[in-house]
């Protein structure tokens, strides 16, 4: 069984790096699209069984389950207990596999999914780097937990490293739309850039 965990801060704090840029509303406004897509993408992708979302914001969970997503509460304060108490309990409700996956992917394809199961097929850890190569935007786990979580600065690294000392097979998986997460202005017209390209 394939399930997915899509963490999500307080709207209030969401991407504080823009606040210089952008209003708390507009910031806000801007999380919740990302989800949406994100969350429209692994439904599409037919490759998940169930597809939660973590929050300590009841409005992110409600508006999570009327695009038809799973709500979980966190249950304890932190990022990374967050998520490990919510893949405890994905891994007891007889999840198999989990992916842990950024909300804030506005290149996220299909494609990004069903490349990242591919190659957890062969490998028990498939990383996808963040665009500058030290975070991860995604971790997919046969079975859930078989890392411990350290999504944050150097997370890659950590991963790496935890995969090697446990023996666990591991891959990287590359692209563009797994890689471009939005945390700055940068980031904001690197997503632009990407929109306004021509269609092939």
């Amino acid at each position: 069984m394939h399930s997915a965990l899509v963490p999500v801060k307080s709207l209030d704090e969401a991407k504080s790096r823009l606040a210089t840029h952008l209003t708390q509303t507009q910031r806000a406004a801007l999380m919740l699209d990302m989800l949406h897509h994100v969350l429209c993408i692994l439904q599409a992708s037919n490759a998940l069984d169930r597809i939660s979302v973590v929050s300590p914001d009841q409005r992110v969970l409600e508006q999570a389950q009327a695009w038809g997503a799973h709500a979980r509460i966190e249950e304890v304060m932190g990022h990374n207990p967050a998520l490990t108490a919510a893949a405890t309990r994905e891994l007891a409700e007889g999840s198999t596999a989990l992916l842990t996956i950024s909300a804030d992917l506005p290149l996220l394809q299909v494609s990004d999914i069903h490349g990242m199961i591919e190659q957890s097929k062969q490998h028990t850890v498939v990383l996808a780097p963040s665009h500058e190569h030290t975070g991860t935007n995604a971790l997919l786990t046969r079975p859930p937990l078989a890392l411990p979580y350290t999504f944050g600065p150097g997370s890659l690294q950590c991963y790496l490293s935890e995969s090697r000392i446990r023996q666990l097979s591991s891959s990287l998986y590359i692209s563009v739309g797994l890689g471009l997460d939005i945390d700055t202005i940068d980031d904001l017209t690197t997503f632009q850039r990407y929109c306004d390209l021509p269609m092939a």
